[in-house]
């Protein structure tokens, strides 16, 4: 018998509605669960199914009931405010479906708004620490009946900084709360919050490193300078469909999709220099297929939850392994292949290998020249070899004649000689401390 045979009658109809009748693995392993009001600490990938496995339990405990003004029952805590909208997008329409109001809260938008729709009743709030923090200390929001509380991504969360505030908040609801933690990671600051908080939670580690790059193929594609960059990413895109693609700073994101967008490849940008309107409806045309493209800096990463996405690019390399997972892991979601392509350069790319290496990944290296065409996921999964061999070919080429000495003109700077710098007498030579 599924696990949605103990949902409320109204819920399993919505579910249906949206094609949804069977639950992924990790909703079959958390459901029960915290549906029995145990605290929960799941591990579990992007694309999981991990949005449902805690919103059908807040909203079956939910249903039946109203909330006060300025008192929600449920709390869900996310990152960034992509994200808060993404959560918000999947348990909305059920929310609906039994009565029950869903309210987001995050900053870069109007505060008049949230307090309003705060004091009309709010049964669920899903919200990032800032505003929802600013909305306590300033008497609009309080946690008095907080009955199930969710920290999504809760090793984000630590990342960003979040940690003294995530402590704070989950600590001013009632000591006797259902709470939630899901996480790809489980150290660090998110272990903190775990011996804190959760009260002997029941352990879901559904996805350890190994699995969460299973369905993956990972690649390594080496080319010369920006321009050569843009070129092969142009050529993947092409060739694989929606696709994510990384950089390293603002200026890049939005310099790479605007050469994208130039060459007849619709692209976005979603990076932190753009207002919470801009950054939505661009992640909305890339949700509906407006845009093929989407080009986001880590910062951004998190709040990209898009199923279909068959290839994310590294069009800078990832900071650090970490950084490199979670980026990879916006392909591959809910079942589906996925393909990975980091762009380096020669001089770059055992610096990538190293990367590579800590994150734990398989990679197949590939040399612009002699990659396959199109550069087709498959394709490239039948191409390659295991690692980067360092040859002539893939080394800068300085075996050209030199280029003239452009320095300084004769006389001028140290000499072996003792000659004057620019006119000026040489000084005289430092006596050694033992001729003092």
């Amino acid at each position: 018998m599924s696990v949605f045979s103990e949902l409320p009658t109204e819920l399993s109809s919505a579910l249906a509605e949206q094609g949804i009748t069977e639950p992924t693995p990790v909703q079959a392993a958390v459901l029960p669960d915290a549906m029995a009001s145990y605290d929960v600490l799941g591990r579990a990938r992007t694309g999981s199914g991990k949005t449902l496995a805690f919103g059908l339990p807040i909203l079956t405990r939910l249903a039946g009931r109203r909330s006060r003004p300025c008192h929600p029952r449920a709390l869900v805590i996310v990152p960034t405010r992509e994200l808060a909208t993404q959560v918000a997008r999947a348990i909305q329409p059920l929310a609906a479906s039994i009565g029950l109001k869903l309210t987001t809260v995050y900053g870069g938008t109007p505060y008049e708004k949230q307090t309003r729709q705060l004091r009309q009743r709010a049964d669920l709030v899903v919200a990032t620490p800032g505003r929802l923090e600013d909305l306590f200390e300033n008497g609009y929001l309080f946690f008095d009946d907080v009955e199930i509380t969710v920290l999504d991504e809760a090793d984000h969360l630590c990342d960003l900084g979040f940690y003294p505030s995530v402590d704070k908040l989950v600590g001013l609801t009632p000591a006797g709360s259902q709470r939630l933690l899901l996480s790809a990671t489980l150290d660090g600051d998110v272990d903190r919050l775990v011996s804190s908080h959760l009260r002997d939670p029941r352990v879901h580690e559904l996805d350890p490193n190994a699995g969460s790059i299973a369905s993956m193929t990972h690649h390594t594609l080496t080319v010369g300078g920006f321009k050569q960059k843009t070129e092969a990413l142009t050529s993947l895109v092409r060739a694989n469909g929606r696709t994510i693609v990384f950089t390293r700073t603002r200026e890049s994101a939005t310099q790479v999709a605007e050469a994208l967008t130039a060459v007849g490849v619709p692209a976005v940008d979603l990076q932190g220099s753009l207002s919470q309107k801009v950054r939505e409806r661009n992640l909305a045309r890339f949700a509906d297929g407006q845009a093929q493209v989407v080009v986001a800096t880590d910062v951004a990463a998190r709040g990209i939850h898009v199923d279909d996405v068959g290839l994310v690019v590294h069009f800078d390399a990832a900071g650090d392994a970490k950084s490199y997972l979670h980026r990879s892991g916006r392909t591959a979601r809910a079942g589906r292949d996925g393909c990975v392509v980091t762009l380096t350069t020669p001089r770059q790319v055992f610096g990538v290998v190293r990367l590579q290496q800590s994150a734990g990944v398989e990679v197949l290296h590939h040399d612009l020249r002699s990659a396959p065409k199109p550069m087709t996921a498959d394709a490239l999964a039948a191409a390659g070899h295991p690692g980067p061999v360092r040859t002539e070919d893939t080394r800068p080429d300085r075996s050209g004649p030199r280029k003239p000495y452009r320095g300084r003109p004769q006389g001028q700077g140290r000499h072996p000689g003792g000659s004057s710098y620019a006119g000026r007498p040489a000084r005289p030579a430092k006596k050694h401390a033992a001729s003092r």
